[in-house]
This record gives C-alpha cells, structure tokens and sequence, in this order.
C-alpha cells in the first residue's frame, strides 16, 4: 500500500507539472492562480501545496524538469577530459538546439520563461536560479574550451573566457529567436549547419588575451584551474 501511495504521489507531481506548463504557457506564470493548475491537472488545491510551497516552487520544479538533462550534460561534460574538446562543445551545442526543437515541453518552458517578466515574485525567484545556471553553464562550457587550448585546437593565447560566453551567446540567442518565431525556419533540421558556423568561427578566429605572456597559456589556466578545483 504504502508503495501504491508514493506511485500515485509521483503521478500526481507529473500532472501538476503538466498542467503547469499549460496553464503558464497560456495565461503567464503571474497572471495564473494555483487554483487553476489544480484544476487543469484534475486533482484539488491541497495537492499541489503538498507537492509545492507555492506557484514560484512550482514554477522552477517545471523548468528543472525540462531543463535538466540538458544541465547534467554541461556539468559532465565539463567535468571530463577529452580527446575532441571542440567536437563535444560542437555535440553539447546541437543537442541543445535539436531539443528545444523536438520536445514540446523544452519549447513550453522556453517560452514560459521568455515572456514572463523578471518583476513578478514567482519570476524573480527563477531568474535568480537561471543566473545561478548560467555562471554554471559559462564554467563548465570554458573548461572545455581551455581543453581545446591545451590540446592545440585552438591558440594558447585564446580567452577561454571570452569564448565561452560567446558560444553561450550565439546558442542562446538562436534558441530565444526561434521560440519567439518558431514557424520561421526549421530549427531541428537548421540546427548542425548553426552550429558549425560557430564551430568554425571559433576555430578560425577565437578572442584572444590582449598582452598575453606566451607562458600565459591553455595548458597552464587548465593546470591553474584543476588545482584550484582540488583546493575546493
């Protein structure tokens, strides 16, 4: 019995859940009640506050849902070591686009998030986790690019810094674009060609440090930053 319960517990989350990116995709995260969900999910009010404190709980339980195996893939990514690095930021970048333009939930919370404004309490609260994930996301994704550095991929004077924000940039702004105007132009079948043309930009012609030491190199920041990720 107690197993049947926690199954049905789970059950009613992914409901909520569902009925969440409905609701807030429809009416905006600020301008919906949990009174709603609940009844677009089918189930009573008091369910959802046993599942979530409040509308912004589970506001940012919907987008962790959508949004996570995308976060676990930059975190493994960054805490590995690799052969190709520019070939897995190249495989990081084409998974996030093809996703976005596949998985109806990925393009719901995109959009979600895009016209909500920042300035409602429950939206404040996500914005806050977003820049939370972004540095994240920034740390992770210069790791690897200081691994194209060292490996000799890219000059030993490459920002690496300078490059990851630009990728996140380039990629971000592409998923922005087309979930404002998804009927523009296919984005899964755009996607490789997007990609590459960032790729190739990067390889071809990567920020670099001004005034750069020759010993202030790829091989030296990624030596700087295992130990100090040892430290930590």
């Amino acid at each position: 019995m107690a197993r049947r319960t926690k199954e049905d517990a789970a059950i009613t989350r992914e409901q909520l859940l569902d009925a969440a990116e409905t609701v807030f995709r429809q009416r905006g995260v600020a301008r919906s009640s949990l009174a709603e969900v609940a009844a677009a999910a089918g189930v009573t009010r008091g369910a959802v506050y046993w599942h979530f404190r409040d509308k912004a709980d589970l506001c940012a339980a919907m987008c962790e849902r959508a949004l996570l195996p995308l976060e676990m893939s930059l975190r493994d990514a960054g805490a590995a070591d690799h052969d190709d690095p520019l070939q897995v930021l190249r495989e990081l970048a084409l998974a996030a686009l093809t996703r976005l333009a596949t998985d109806p939930r990925s393009q719901a919370v995109f959009e979600v998030m895009l016209h909500e404004s920042a300035e409602s309490v429950e939206m404040a609260a996500i914005a806050e986790r977003k820049q939370r994930e972004r540095r994240q996301c920034l740390l992770h994704v210069e790791r690897v690019v200081r691994q194209a550095v060292a490996c000799g991929q890219l000059p030993e004077d490459t920002d690496a810094s300078l490059a990851a924000r630009a990728l996140h940039a380039y990629i971000g702004g592409i998923m922005q674009d087309w979930v404002l105007d998804p009927a523009a132009y296919d984005l899964a079948a755009s996607a490789a060609g997007l990609v590459d043309a960032i790729v190739a930009g990067l390889r071809a012609a990567p920020p670099r440090v001004r005034g750069a030491h020759p010993l202030t190199s790829g091989v030296t920041a990624l030596r700087a930053e295992r130990d100090a990720v040892g430290k930590g």
